[in-house]
């Protein structure tokens, strides 16, 4: 029913493309990051909650309908449904049925509960198509809960030397997770321009997040001593980041986990938080949807499918993908025309 090409993920009966990577008739999308939702598609299907970001990054004359979880649609005698992936905010499992055989596409997700997404949820299947962005035994990431109040406390110290605190975190999804988390006694919270588009677009569809005041150009430097700076990975070595000294430096990733990552970013602090599953949830996510077939995409397939194979006796496959999963460094994060770094002071 679900097969790979030069496209995308594909279901010839509907057909329609998971994720397509280039532009086709039908898409259905699990989630807005750029990497999982490009422009070009004749028509767009996501969960509701993400219909705001998709028109925001790829055009509001793009041709786009939204779905809540657990509803379903039928194309040509596939029934089709959204499920919660727990990636970000409005990300989605995508669950395609046929005449008894179910292949649920799981997109980005994460098990752990970040406070802003709805909660990842198991989907019985025959097949399964999962990411293993972490997909090794070092990826063992700590409680959420205890690394925001880690971010807590680095601030209110950096505050007490007289330093702002910047954090690099994603626009979409992690910003607005770390935001929601912040203790705001301790002083006021900035944002770079990237950061402060998608909060609105939340704050329009979600709800409330603390308030986070935009860097432009009407404010003076002076107004942001001690306070906290949320900005996207598009703004490291950038002036605008550097108008911002004195500051320490943190970033929040996965990937803080390998030693050495964060001094290569030349980060003064790394905090392990991620939006993708680590090893553990990995394994409990393959187990729960009792598949027996697993496609594992984008991060360590190769490592991951024999593990699979070997550990569950599934038969697993890796597929080629252009999904990056999730990069410290990545600039695609911000990818939306008069976002430049430079904005501001």
């Amino acid at each position: 029913m679900v097969s790979f090409d030069d496209n995308g993920i594909y279901c010839a009966q509907a057909d329609v493309y998971i994720d397509p990577w280039k532009p086709v008739g039908k898409a259905i999308i699990t989630h807005a990051h750029s990497d999982h939702a490009r422009w070009g598609m004749g028509s767009y299907l996501a969960h509701h909650d993400s219909i705001p970001v998709l028109h925001y990054r790829l055009g509001q004359d793009i041709k786009a309908q939204g779905l809540a979880y657990g509803e379903s649609i039928d194309i040509n005698g596939v029934r089709i449904s959204l499920h919660p992936a727990g990636h970000i905010w409005g990300s989605a499992q995508v669950r395609l049925e046929y005449k008894g055989e179910i292949w649920v596409v799981s997109g980005d997700y994460k098990l752990q509960h970040d406070g802003i997404s709805q909660p990842f949820e198991p989907i019985q299947c025959h097949s399964f198509i999962t990411e293993s962005t972490f997909g090794l035994p070092i990826y063992n990431f700590p409680d959420p809960l205890t690394v925001h109040q880690e971010i807590n406390n680095w601030w209110r110290q950096n505050k007490e030397e007289g330093k702002n605190t910047i954090i690099i975190a994603y626009a979409l999804g992690k910003a607005q997770r770390i935001l929601k988390h912040l203790d705001t006694s301790i002083g006021n919270v900035f944002t770079h321009g990237a950061v402060d588009n998608i909060n609105k677009l939340f704050e329009q569809t979600i709800g409330a997040l603390p308030p986070a005041r935009r860097i432009d150009a009407t404010i003076d430097k002076k107004e942001i001593e001690g306070s906290l700076i949320i900005a996207p990975p598009s703004a490291l070595s950038t002036p605008w980041l550097r108008k911002l000294n004195p500051y320490k430096l943190g970033i929040c990733s996965g990937w803080m986990q390998l030693r050495g990552a964060r001094r290569r970013r030349g980060a003064d602090r790394g905090f392990v938080l991620s939006d993708h599953c680590d090893w553990e949830q990995l394994n409990t996510a393959i187990k729960e949807t009792g598949a027996s077939n697993i496609y594992v995409t984008h991060g360590y397939k190769s490592i991951y499918a024999k593990w699979a194979q070997d550990e569950y006796g599934v038969k697993a496959t890796e597929v080629e993908t252009l999904y990056t999963g999730e990069q410290v460094d990545d600039a695609t994060d911000n990818p939306e025309k008069g976002d430049v770094s430079n904005e501001g002071l």
